[in-house]
């Protein structure tokens, strides 16, 4: 009996964790959604508990970090009616900035995840946790909401619980000494309202934050910054906006938080007297402006504007022997056509921005009206070149706009305009840098970046403008030019073919497949209406084959259902999952990131010349150590975009190593080095003792 008895006991026991454990239910309250978690399943012996209040927001919502700002309030938790609990301690993530309507303020939304430390009045005993958490919720309008929360943490041993490395991810996540970030403020100066906080970084600096706290609180505006030290120091420069009068920084304690994307810190400090220089916002831009011209002209040497090299070879041809004045007439006019387009694309870039949606570098060729665009487009300029049709103008508009005689203002204009086009899906040295600097700030910076870049691309037709004389001493043009025209026409067929396999990416291959059936039957009418009585109809039938090509992809619709495309190496490279990094660090693991896209030139280069061969190939197959991820923006997708934000990145190619030696990651070049892969993947190796998700016993 008493044997029978204790496998009864047994049995129920077995039956009773479900309510031994610390478990936990969400709580919602209008457009947010709460839950209290425990990092350990039991009490133990800890005289301090690790949990997280967990919220999650409706789209649009967000919520206030400590020091909110202009406007809003901080989290106000109430635990009364809590038991064996001495205090709770509420840690803050790194906020992120929020500017509307000239109002600045901090806080999180989407997610967000806040450490608390709860102390227990009597380690080892069961706890009761109930919490009041009143929240203040805003999107367009402003509702506080109360949130009802419990939590019972019973007796027994502290093993690891569920939500062990989301709480361990939540406390990387709050600034530190800056130490492990590899972020350090080197000063802190004040002048009447103006503060300057100068930071420099391990690595790289991309978008630069800092939230000032002070008593009595001030509000400042964003930051302007002065980069320097090859963009590893940065002066940021903020004045106080609600300044009472006689405001003086200079001697005033503060408390300064600086977020870098995933990187932060926090650090006391004392300004002291006098800023370091006169830069402010003029000098922070101009000197990002020298970046971005810098970055415009490296632009020229890159992979992407290979496809244009025969438009720009034919231009410069034909202009041998001609007179000075005729030479920079028309260098001036295909510099006037590329800056044009670069202004044309920071317009559409702010509007797209100040609508909300997602913004970088070259996200036009994500587009499948765009690709048949450019199509339509490189297949009539490779027939022109192969002498399939001129167009027939009067004579006056003739000269201006190009015709037959091939010299035209106009003529040389477009064609500075589609070799920007034809450039974009590409990034460079400097050029990233130019453009997430330009697009984390206002339309003034967009507009001032971007033209510089397109004076930077426009750079070598700018000198051949100058010196006109130069293009005396190449030769004159003659029939030689003829089979010049016609491997240059094949160069942009080859183009075209490219931009066809990008779309089969968009629409699918067939949708593909049909615009290229499409393009030859345009390249066929052309031929065939040479004749004169036949020219119209055969110009007439191309123009219908283009018209149609255009309704392919509304036809098809977007590709539905395809894998990831990873590579052919489908074993080696996992889809992007930036939720699972951290756990794969906590483990042991390295991370390496390639966030790409078919139609990024450089992208297929650095796969091609460094990821896929050599040692760098060796090491991302190792599976074990080494998890190879790789994120396609070849279509839309607002989690890369928001992926990349963070980083303060709006262009590709990106690549980031994460692992136990660098947890907030180590960002690499645009142009990747097999030197410089491997140096990050032995970096962010380091050591790990495998206990990053278990709590430390007090």
């Amino acid at each position: 009996m008493k044997r029978f008895a204790s496998l009864v006991l047994a049995i129920l026991a077995l039956t009773v964790p479900a309510t031994g454990r610390a478990d936990t239910t969400w709580s919602k309250a209008g457009p947010v959604e709460a839950r209290l978690v425990a990092s350990v399943q039991g009490t133990g012996d800890l005289a301090a508990l690790p949990l997280g209040l967990e919220l999650r927001l409706e789209p649009g919502w967000k919520t206030y970090w400590r020091s909110p700002g202009d406007a809003g309030f901080a989290p106000r938790l109430d635990w009364a009616g809590s038991t064996n609990l001495k205090t709770a301690e509420l840690s803050y993530p790194a906020p992120h900035r929020f500017t509307v309507l000239g109002f600045e303020t901090a806080g999180y939304n989407a997610e967000v995840m806040f450490p608390l430390t709860a102390t227990l009045t009597e380690p080892g005993k069961p706890v009761d946790l109930a919490l009041n958490a009143e929240l203040l919720i805003c999107s367009t309008i402003c509702v506080p909401q109360t949130v009802k929360l419990g939590l019972s943490i019973p007796a027994g041993p502290a093993t690891p619980g569920p939500h062990a490395n989301d709480i361990a991810r939540a406390l990387s996540q709050v600034p530190g000494d800056g130490r492990a970030a590899g972020l350090t403020v080197e000063a802190v100066r004040g002048e009447g309202s103006v503060l300057e906080v100068e930071v420099t970084g391990r690595e790289t600096l991309v978008a630069p934050d800092v939230f000032v706290e002070t008593d009595p609180p001030l509000s400042f505006a964003a930051p302007k910054r002065v980069f320097s030290d090859n963009d590893r120091r940065v002066r940021l420069r903020l004045e106080a906006t609600d300044a009472p009068a006689g405001l003086e920084l200079a001697g005033r304690a503060m408390t300064l938080t600086v977020v870098d994307g995933d990187r932060s810190m926090e650090t006391a400090a004392t300004a002291t007297a006098g800023l370091g220089g006169t830069g402010g916002v003029a000098g922070g831009l101009f000197a990002m402006l020298g970046v971005a011209l810098l970055g415009g002209l490296i632009l020229n040497l890159m992979p992407c504007v290979l496809p244009v090299l025969s438009l720009k070879l034919l231009s410069v041809v034909q202009h041998g022997g001609r007179a000075p004045g005729a030479v920079r007439a028309g260098f001036l006019a295909s510099a006037a056509g590329i800056l044009a387009s670069f202004l044309a694309l920071a317009g559409a870039l702010v509007a797209l921005k100040a609508g909300g949606g997602a913004v970088g570098w070259g996200i036009q060729f994500q587009q499948p009206f765009f690709l048949v665009f450019i199509v339509v487009l490189v297949t009539l300029f490779a027939a022109n070149l192969w002498g399939l049709f001129e167009v027939p103008l009067p004579r006056a508009l003739a000269d201006r706009m190009g015709g037959p005689e091939g010299h035209g203002l106009g003529g040389q204009f477009a064609t500075g305009a589609f070799a920007t086009l034809l450039a974009t899906p590409c990034s460079a040295p400097f050029l990233g840098t130019a453009v997430g600097f330009a697009l984390a700030n206002g339309p003034a910076e967009v507009f001032a970046i971007f033209a510089a870049l397109g004076v930077g691309l426009a750079l070598p037709y700018l000198l051949v403008a100058a010196f006109p004389r130069v293009a005396r001493l190449l030769p004159r043009p003659g029939r030689w030019m003829v089979g010049l025209r016609r491997v240059l026409g094949g160069a942009l067929a080859l183009t075209a073919v490219w931009l066809l396999s990008v779309l089969a990416v968009q629409v699918g291959e067939v949708a593909a497949l049909s615009v290229a059936v499409l393009m030859v039957g345009l390249v066929v009418a052309l031929w065939v209406g040479r004749g004169l009585a036949a020219r119209w109809a055969g110009a007439a039938l191309a123009g219908l084959l283009a018209l149609v090509a255009f309704a392919v992809p509304a036809t098809f619709g977007p590709s539905v259902g395809a894998a990831p495309a990873v590579t052919d190496a489908a074993t080696r490279w996992v889809p992007f999952a930036e939720d699972a990094i951290r756990e794969h660090v906590a483990a042991g693991r390295t991370v390496f990131v390639d966030v790409t896209a078919d139609w990024c030139i450089t992208c297929q280069a650095n796969k091609k010349l460094v990821l896929d061969r050599g040692e760098v190939a060796k090491r991302l197959e190792d599976g074990a150590a080494v998890i190879a991820m790789r994120a396609d923006w070849t279509r839309p997708d607002e989690g890369i975009a928001r992926y990349l934000a963070k980083h303060g990145r709006y262009g590709i190619p990106f690549n980031i190593v994460y692992g136990p030696g660098a947890p907030d990651g180590i960002a690499l070049p645009e142009l990747l080095t097999e030197g410089a892969v491997l140096d990050a993947l032995n970096r962010a190796r380091g050591k790990s003792d495998g206990l990053a998700a278990l709590p430390a016993k007090s």
